[in-house]
């Protein structure tokens, strides 16, 4: 029980003292360029989605006339 303790005392002092949390403005900062990623993933997914769907149903329309 002695080493559970330890543990949590310790985690404790890592988070508090240790650990450089960012400022306020480098969270927006970060949260701004996730947001811009993954906005960008996501509409490269949606074009090739788009262009694979495209591409197949051509594909189906030829073969299965």
């Amino acid at each position: 029980m002695n080493k559970i303790a330890n543990y949590f005392r310790e985690s404790i002092k890592e988070l508090t003292e240790k650990v450089t949390w960012p400022t306020w403005p480098q969270l927006q900062q970060s949260t701004m360029i996730v947001l811009a990623a993954t906005l960008v993933i996501t509409f490269i997914v949606l074009g090739m989605d788009f262009v694979n769907g495209t591409v197949f149903k051509q594909a189906y329309k030829m073969l299965f006339k």
